[in-house]
């Protein structure tokens, strides 16, 4: 049988095949199809099955990983959506926190509220804090406002009421109600959704769901069919935020969670590959065409967050921690309005692309860039599968940066590879050093089709003094989701100065949620010996804002004094200090439900029998100080484990490029990643 892996990206698609009788592994890309995401993923499927000589009933896995979601936020195309809420509570989209990360940038403008006004609807009901009612709910109110929003046209249904992640009877009925009078609308219950405190990161999370619901319902219809009609019988498997694998019935219940869906599996994936050839600290690094996604794994897990924006909405479920900036192979360089040079965040994306791919793109970009320097090979892409035109890529940066700056081409171009580098460097940072993190103790783990062409000079201006480089690091996401467990993640508020009284709460708390989980598994179909819980409790001092996750040890016997433990070491780890004898304020409880599934085995590569031998050469240009040097070319699927290659090199294969200056030297370990030492 065949496994497949899957990542749906902004300018390429990628394929992982493994074979699970063999071990072998097989890599593919092909351009993405922004109208139609599943039209690409049908075209690569079926060059696998005919290239390899694979019939459909052979695939036995499928996981894939999809920007679909996140692209419809960022985009702002989500359907028509309406908003059933509290009476009074109708503008709290609008309101929102009194935050002001820029406060003194007057052109940050906040997004438009993802229900428009008109289309929020009040109505009467009213919970306490505790969950009980102070005021049932007024069915006339809902079924007045479902016809409201029927008569308006909108497609999808947003149910928040005060304080329902306690008591979520007002909002089920509700729901109710609102399916009587719009059968066909898609309706999003934040009970369901995020049965967490914080009404208004509730409230937007649940919209969201809303909104991006019915668009993501017609994707997935699309993607199954035409799955199903190249006679693959098995269903296939997304994975979400916090990096697990989940089915299409949950994906289509909870749309929200696949918002970094591609880029945690890329980091699910180089947690397990950065394991096993021996780096448990590793800053992944991900540039594919259109952004870079940097995220930190400590101890070889993955560090989690549950609060994060996207778009400039905030969105409260569990994922992987993952800083994301728009820089990319086909980032835009630009002149702002006093003629600084600026690279993206805008992209020329798949299409049309960078100038020198011939689609049509007439912006100079990142790519164009490396292409003119020759880091990049200036005639074909892809093994010779792309052609490229160098002269194009020249031309646009000699025009449009070099002419208006006073620069040579060359030096125009290194400048455009150095404002990325910067802005990359910058990502990392944020992630590490600024959590109080030693970039020294880590390793750069580099993917995307563009990690590795940036990884060694990013490495050194960060201080990082080693570089991973995975096998087809551009389908790295794709190899990710063939490493991953099916898992997700449940939630309830419990708000309470620790005691022995709200321990037992906590205690009974969890072991609901875990009887939830095991249900949601069983629904999977995970084998019961393939189950496995993940317990932890937000908590914070008396007095905070926000809280630390503290894991706990023993899921069926919670024990206070280990969790108070945990938490005070957490707390120093967070934030830099504890403070022992204040109260704990526990806030929530999680139990994460895991099915294991059987994963895509690390298989070593042949010892290399010769010395590494350059299929070519050329001149590479490496920035004002070196200048263009004469630098040896190797084809990455000819290096046995072992080889070692001192700079400056070039090393190439299907999916990316890897660039080695000079006094950095490469190694290829016995499983194909190039370990990079950085001077």
């Amino acid at each position: 049988m065949y496994r497949i892996g899957i990542d749906v990206g902004g300018t390429f698609t990628d394929f992982t095949l493994v074979n699970e009788q063999t071990g072998g592994v097989a890599f593919h890309k092909v351009p993405s199809t922004p109208h139609d995401p599943s039209e690409a993923i049908e075209r690569g499927i079926a060059d696998l099955l005919r290239d390899h000589a694979i019939r459909p009933d052979e695939i036995g896995h499928i996981g894939h990983g999809t920007t679909v979601a996140t692209n419809l936020i960022i985009e702002r195309k989500g359907a028509p959506c309406g908003l059933i809420t509290t009476r009074g509570f109708r503008d709290v989209l609008e309101l929102a926190r009194q935050t002001r990360p820029h406060l003194y940038d007057y052109t940050v403008v906040k997004p438009p509220p993802l229900v428009p006004r008109m289309w929020r609807k009040e109505v009467g009901e009213r919970l306490l804090a505790d969950g009980s009612v102070r005021e049932p709910l007024d069915e006339g109110d809902v079924r007045r406002a479902a016809l409201a929003l029927r008569d308006a046209g909108v497609e999808s249904v947003a149910i928040c009421f005060l304080h329902a992640y306690r008591n979520p009877a007002h909002e089920r009925r509700a729901r109710d109600i609102v399916r009587e009078v719009m059968p066909d609308v898609y309706v999003s219950v934040s009970s369901e959704v995020l049965p967490e405190f914080r009404e208004y990161e509730r409230l937007s999370t649940t919209a969201m769901n809303a909104s991006i619901g019915p668009r993501m319902q017609l994707y997935l219809h699309r993607f199954l069919d035409r799955v199903a009609q190249m006679g693959i019988a098995v269903e296939p498997l997304t994975i979400h935020s916090n990096g697990g694998l989940m089915s299409v019935e949950t994906v289509r219940s909870f749309p929200v969670r696949t918002c970094l869906s591609g880029p945690a599996a890329g980091v699910v994936g180089a947690a397990e590959v950065g394991r096993v050839a021996g780096f448990w600290n590793l800053v992944t690094f991900d540039v594919g065409g259109t952004s870079t996604d940097v995220s930190l794994i400590v101890d070889g897990q993955p560090v989690f967050t549950s609060n994060r924006t996207v778009a400039g909405y905030p969105v409260k479920t569990p994922m992987i921690d993952i800083h994301v900036i728009g820089a990319g192979g086909g980032s835009i360089a630009w002149l702002d309005e006093v003629g600084s040079l600026k690279v993206g965040p805008h992209s020329a994306g798949a299409v049309p692309g960078p100038v020198a791919y011939g689609r049509g793109g007439i912006e100079p970009t990142i790519t164009d860039a490396q292409i003119t320097l020759h880091r990049l090979n200036p005639v074909a892409l892809l093994k010779g599968a792309m052609a490229v035109d160098e002269s194009s890529a020249r031309r646009i940066i000699a025009q449009d940066v070099a002419a208006p700056l006073g620069l040579t081409t060359e030096a125009a171009a290194d400048g455009i590879v150095r404002i990325a580098n910067a802005n990359m460097s910058r990502a990392i940072r944020s992630v590490s050093t600024e959590r109080g993190y030693d970039l020294s103790e880590f390793a750069l783990f580099a993917f995307g089709g563009a990690g590795p062409l940036h990884a060694m000079d990013v490495a050194r201006e960060c201080g990082i003094p080693v570089v991973v480089v995975p096998r087809e690091p551009g389908t790295m996401c794709a190899r990710g989701m063939l490493l991953t467990d099916i898992s997700f993640d449940f939630v309830e508020s419990e708000i309470a100065p620790v005691d022995q009284a709200s321990w037992v709460r906590v205690c009974a708390r969890l072991s609901g949620l875990r009887a939830q989980a095991q249900d949601w598994l069983g629904r999977e179909g995970v084998a019961p010996g393939q189950c496995r819980y993940v317990a932890m409790v937000d908590a914070r001092y008396v007095g905070q804002n926000f809280e630390v996750q503290v894991p706990i040890a023993v899921l069926d016997a919670p024990d206070l004094a280990a969790f108070e433990s945990g938490f005070h070491q957490a707390h120093l780890r967070e934030y830099g200090y504890n403070v022992p004898d204040r109260t704990i304020e526990i806030i929530n409880c999680r139990v994460r439900a895991i099915g294991q599934v059987v994963r895509a085995a690390q298989s070593k590569i042949p010892p290399a029998t010769t010395r590494a031998a350059p299929i070519a050469r050329r001149a590479v240009y490496f920035g004002a100080v070196d200048g263009w040097v004469e630098s040896g070319i190797y084809d990455r699927d000819t290096l046995g484990a072992g080889v070692e290659i001192d700079g400056p090199a070039v090393i190439e294969e299907m999916s990316s490029t890897t660039v080695i200056a000079a006094r950095q030297s490469a190694r290829v370990d016995d499983f194909g990643n190039l370990i990079v030492r950085i001077a």
